[in-house]
């Protein structure tokens, strides 16, 4: 049950900005840009990006929200989002990805773990600098988004099945702000 008078019902961070549209709406906008809008990483990388930092917060809701959303991302390759979140270093994507989800990792923590070597290890596997400041804002954002959904509590499903239907929306839509609630 959430910490504060919530629609019932509505999962994770759509109940939170349907409780506050005027603060849902900037969130959304930054969601939106930052993982369906123009990048050379995939939709399905920063989704999978989204997810992984997610894990590493414990944010459930999130973790399966955007591992669902990559996983219809990738379509027919859909298993690396698993691997990646089982083991990233042997996981079957490229070394930029890796090296730019060990960056994502080290934001997760605190953003001033992230070294100059981590960025050259991620210039070196071919990140750019657009990618490697995508990949830090996704992952800053990201803990923001985790922590406002734990932080109230809100609902989170345990149903697979709701994360899929959620997943292929999100992948399908992008983040559009729900309705506002009267209050």
């Amino acid at each position: 049950m959430a910490h504060i008078q919530v629609p019932e019902g509505v999962p994770g961070i759509r109940s939170l900005v349907m409780f506050r549209p005027e603060t849902g709406k900037p969130l959304y906008e930054l969601a939106q840009v930052l993982l369906r809008g123009e990048s050379t990483l995939s939709e399905a990388e920063r989704e999978l990006i989204a997810a992984y930092v997610s894990q590493r917060n414990e944010t459930q809701f999130c973790l399966m929200s955007h591992a669902a959303a990559s996983r219809a991302l990738y379509g027919e390759d859909k298993a690396i989002v698993d691997s990646v979140l089982a083991d990233v270093s042997t996981a079957p994507i490229s070394e930029k990805l890796k090296a730019l989800l060990h960056i994502a990792g080290k934001v997760q923590i605190l953003g001033k773990e992230v070294t100059p070597r981590d960025v050259e290890a991620a210039r070196e596997q071919g990140a750019t600098d657009r990618e490697i400041h995508d990949t830090v804002l996704i992952a800053a954002a990201f803990s923001l988004f985790n922590r406002y959904v734990d932080g109230l509590a809100s609902w989170t499903p345990n149903d697979p099945a709701a994360y899929e239907e959620m997943g292929k929306r999100m992948a399908e839509k992008g983040y559009v702000q729900p309705a506002p609630v009267q209050q």
